[in-house]
């Protein structure tokens, strides 16, 4: 079968021209009302004639005008300009993504906590919030694969240098026990706690698990791997029965929040291994406004709402144990 040339599309700026030109009556005045040179406006006539396989103007006429091929060209050009110029306002109005929705990722333990109290501050504007949960590693992939906009990550594992990072805060980890096993040895530290009860762990297939084992070793708590978990709620039915103790963060236990009654903390020892920090990943120049907005607002829920109410709950907790950066 012989080969169909497929006709070009149109040059758009190339028909404005020639509209121009059809409506002016001249090179000169519509390159004036284009703002661009009169060479200009005939190199575009004439790439549009070539384009197109047809001459477009009467040239023994002056002024010239649109023969039969133009006078067709004009008809359908109106229209055709119009769309393009609606299309390219609404573009304009949209680059920004002010009327789209954003899709946020965050780790679990931000969703269930802060989360929530995100998209209540927020309810007020018209922006739409698509809310994503996950792990760390899924949540950076979701990010540079575009799945997602904005990503809350406890861990800074980016490889495309156009994703900044901000600090949200970071939060220190703490040891766990039940609160009916400290009222019985009130000088209990978190040495001897090691020595007497088993640690019960998040599973290390977890970014908090394996953050935890680190720390753990760090500071020589040797541990036969006994119970793991994927969640902080069984992890401290667990502690709160007795069964062993563990090291969690302040948002994981605000998270389980019911067993608070139930358990009571010990402080660590602090140090670069003894918290973890939650980061805002975003690419530069893409939802800035937004990005600034759910800093904010983060920060306004730890000390407002979050931080208060564990400090109430856990008097043992660390004064330093949910710290943020300053303003």
């Amino acid at each position: 079968m012989p080969i169909r040339r497929t006709q070009l599309p149109i040059d758009l700026r190339a028909l404005q021209a020639f509209v121009a030109v059809c409506n002016l009556g001249s090179m000169t005045a519509a390159a004036k009302q284009l703002g661009v040179s009169q060479s200009a406006v005939s190199q575009a006539v004439a790439a549009l004639e070539r384009e197109q396989g047809a001459s477009l103007f009467d040239r023994d006429s002056r002024p010239p005008r649109p023969n039969v091929a133009g006078r067709t060209l004009l008809e359908l050009a109106g229209p055709l300009l119009d769309h393009a110029q609606r299309v390219a306002t609404s573009f304009s109005d949209t680059t920004d993504g002010a009327q789209l929705p954003v899709r946020l990722g965050c780790v679990d333990s931000f969703a269930a906590t802060v989360g929530a109290e995100l998209i209540r501050g927020l309810s007020g504007s018209a922006r739409q919030i698509a809310l994503w949960s996950g792990l760390t590693p899924g949540l950076t992939r979701q990010l540079h694969e575009r799945e997602i906009d904005l990503a809350v990550c406890t861990e800074t594992i980016v490889t495309d240098t156009r994703i900044g990072e901000k600090p949200l805060f970071s939060e220190a980890f703490v040891a766990v026990v039940a609160r009916r096993h400290l009222e019985d040895q009130p000088d209990l530290d978190w040495r001897r706690l090691a020595d007497e009860l088993p640690l019960i762990r998040y599973t290390a297939h977890s970014v908090i698990g394996q953050q935890v084992e680190r720390f753990a070793r760090h500071l020589g708590i040797e541990s036969p791997r006994r119970y793991e978990f994927d969640a902080t709620d069984p992890l401290l039915s667990l502690v709160a029965a007795r069964l062993g103790f563990a090291i969690s963060t302040p948002l994981c236990l605000w998270q389980a929040r019911h067993y608070l009654p139930e358990i009571a903390v010990l402080p660590l020892p602090s140090g670069k291994l003894g918290r973890r920090g939650f980061y805002l990943l975003h690419r530069e120049g893409e939802w800035d406004e937004f990005a600034r907005e759910l800093i904010a607002l983060t920060r306004r829920v730890l000390d407002h709402t979050i931080r208060p109410a564990l400090t109430k709950a856990l008097p043992r907790l660390p004064g330093d144990a949910i710290r943020r950066p300053s303003p």
